[in-house]
């Protein structure tokens, strides 16, 4: 692989694709992104958490449903 001109972290293989070595921003994407899933997550989960107040204020304030 050849050194791009001005980078310190990324090259040019064979097939002309380029290549970052920068361990460190890797691991700070891989970091990022566990933690953009995480948040996801924790907003699905308050979202089913605020229905299931939502239904129990609704039944306090009209009895309980009939099925």
């Amino acid at each position: 692989m050849k050194r791009v001109e001005g980078e310190q972290h990324l090259y040019r293989n064979d097939s002309g694709a380029i290549v970052n070595t920068d361990t460190n921003e890797y691991n700070n994407y891989i970091r990022m992104k566990e933690e953009r899933r995480r948040q996801k997550m924790e907003i699905q989960e308050m979202k089913k958490d605020i229905g299931e107040i939502k239904s129990l204020l609704m039944e306090l304030i009209n009895g309980p449903r009939q099925n």
